[in-house]
């Protein structure tokens, strides 16, 4: 049991430790997609493992011998892993709108970026047979974003609370109960990286590697 928790949550400490780590500036497109990769990961999981180990209680360790509960809480994590990249990706091409960069550029930057992550990634097994859907409709939301106006924060993170709520491995009637907690949970999360992002975003630099 012991061995399967530290599996369970070893990605998760990593990304704490990258979290700790000085974050240099954003000047290109590989270190966008790290940076998104790694934020989607830390927001989804501390959400997802925070969320369970709260409803668990001193049970929470008992949940890790139950084989289909592993199986439910991997397919959980990419699948929320998928939304918070998804909400990170339009939060960034907003910012880069604000720079006065035209939409036909930040889709196309945007698009080579979650190309890198996807690469990154690949198709874990792990994550369940509804996952390749999941980052279909990334690019979708993307194709359809049109980057030309200012969007509220409610407007562009709506897809990793929805996530949370729907693929986390708890009965429904709990989750009923839980709803508005929990999407707020994860909305509050998304403080740290959002404020990261602006702060290291160099939009020019990114902008200059690719054509007009």
């Amino acid at each position: 049991m012991i061995n399967k928790i530290k599996e369970a949550l070893a990605a998760l400490k990593t990304q704490f430790w990258h979290r700790r780590e000085k974050l240099g500036p954003i000047t290109d497109e590989e270190k966008l997609a790290e940076f998104i990769t790694s934020r989607a990961s830390m927001v989804g999981q501390t959400s997802l493992y925070g969320y369970i180990k709260t409803r668990a209680g001193t049970r929470f360790p008992e949940l890790f011998k139950n084989d289909i509960f592993l199986t439910s809480i991997n397919i959980a994590k990419w699948q929320i892993w998928a939304a918070c990249v998804s909400d990170l990706v339009v939060y960034t091409g907003n910012l880069i709108y604000r720079e006065d960069v035209q939409a036909t550029q930040i889709r196309a930057t945007m698009r080579s970026v979650v190309s890198l992550i996807l690469e990154t990634i690949g198709s874990p097994e792990e994550a369940g047979p509804d996952f390749n859907q999941s980052i279909e409709m990334i690019k979708m939301r993307l194709s359809s974003c049109e980057f030309d106006d200012i969007l509220e924060l409610d407007t562009i993170f709506t897809q990793s609370p929805d996530a949370l709520v729907h693929w986390s491995p708890i009965v429904d009637e709990l989750k009923v109960l839980d709803e508005d907690i929990v999407r707020n949970s994860i909305r509050f999360r998304w403080q740290e990286p959002r404020r990261e992002l602006r702060e290291a975003l160099q939009v020019g630099s990114l902008m200059n590697e690719r054509p007009d």
